[in-house]
């Protein structure tokens, strides 16, 4: 049984529609990411999830319930805003307690449970600070305790780490996703930062244009992108475009490539990781002319440390290869290289806007 099913889930403002049928079924204790750029409409279904948008249509269940027309606050669903949302004139442990005044929790229980909750996101003792006097990592944790206060069976994030720095970002990610296991809660978190999707999801929702392209692991949205927007949303890919000339054949800029999953005939768009290209000095070795090795001209190097970056120029279309320090081939910028594609490496897509094996009109 799945904790959360999205089926169909619509929103249209006017005659715009933000979020075209999206369906979903996330399961008990995931922590999923709903990732894409601004104006996707990720946002938009957290908040139809949330109770803060209603749907124009389809259907948002929770352990088999409906709860499509459900007020957010009989959701028993926890939230954490882009801005916190935090009251400046209370403590941090107020912060916290807020939900369970409401709720007309006791006042030692909400002391009890504002303490503990302080324990739980690594600020003990830090109940009767004034929210103005701690830094942006901690405000970030006491919103978090604030949304946990009330047990809810889902926890809900926007953008929660997007106004921190990148070093205090990326501690709160390997934080969040710690504490996300710990509780063992079902999480939906919104961010267009790739990497943070893939460092702290058990599912990546990709979006684009409010529909979902791809809902899968991390790795699997890496290694085997829906879609060419997938492809080059994620990370860094080299998307060919060629022909297919014969069975398990295409020609593309520069020589050909042999390998599987090919459409019978027509057009046939690939996507090949950088780190999965290999180089080759040209001269001497014997690979020029054959199968899945096209030549080129080495445009550009530079060294990012763990890697050194290639680009190569191939019948005029530019090739990203990554290779290991320890691996670079002894080719300087200007230089003739041969680009080995390895045919386990392509991922071939259905081309936009239409089916593999199109051309395009």
């Amino acid at each position: 049984m799945s904790a959360l099913v999205l089926d169909g889930l619509t929103k249209r403002y006017g005659s715009f529609t933000a979020v075209h049928g999206a369906s979903l079924r996330i399961p008990h204790g995931q922590f999923v990411c709903l990732l894409g750029p601004s104006g996707c409409g990720k946002t938009t279904l957290l908040r139809m999830i949330a109770g803060l948008e209603e749907p124009s249509g389809g259907q948002l269940l929770i352990d088999d319930r409906d709860i499509t027309t459900t007020p957010a606050h009989k959701r028993d669903f926890g939230m954490v805003f882009q801005s916190l949302a935090l009251f400046p004139h209370l403590s941090a442990g107020e912060n916290i307690a807020y939900p369970l005044r409401i709720r007309g929790v006791p006042a030692d229980e909400r002391r009890r449970r504002a303490e503990s909750l302080l324990e739980l996101v690594r600020l003990p003792g830090m109940a009767d600070r004034p929210v103005s006097r701690l830094s942006g990592g901690q405000r970030q944790r006491i919103a978090i305790a604030r949304a946990l206060a009330l047990e809810p069976k889902l926890f809900l994030l926007d953008e929660p780490l997007s106004a921190l720095d990148a070093k205090l970002r990326e501690a709160m990610q390997i934080e969040l996703k710690q504490l996300q296991r710990r509780l063992g809660i079902t999480t939906i978190v919104v961010t267009h930062d790739q990497r943070e999707a893939m460092t702290m999801a058990d599912l990546v929702v990709v979006m684009s244009e409010g529909r979902i392209r791809q809902a899968a692991p991390p790795m699997e949205v890496y290694r085997r992108p829906a879609d060419a927007f997938v492809a080059d949303f994620i990370g860094m890919t080299n998307l060919l475009e060629g022909v297919v000339t014969a069975p398990g054949r295409a020609s593309v800029p520069g020589g050909e490539l042999i390998l599987e999953g090919l459409p019978p005939h027509g057009c046939a768009l690939l996507s090949v990781r950088p780190e999965e290209v290999l180089l080759h000095p040209a001269m001497g070795t014997g690979q020029e002319g054959r199968a899945n090795r096209l030549t080129g001209t080495l445009s550009f190097v530079r060294d990012l440390g763990a890697s050194v970056e290639f680009r190569i120029d191939v019948a005029g279309r530019e090739i990203v290869a990554l290779t290991r320090p320890q691996d670079r081939p002894a080719v300087e910028p200007g230089g003739a290289v041969i680009v080995e594609i390895p045919a386990e490496a392509c991922v071939v897509l259905p081309p936009e806007g239409g089916t593999a094996g199109e051309r395009p009109s």
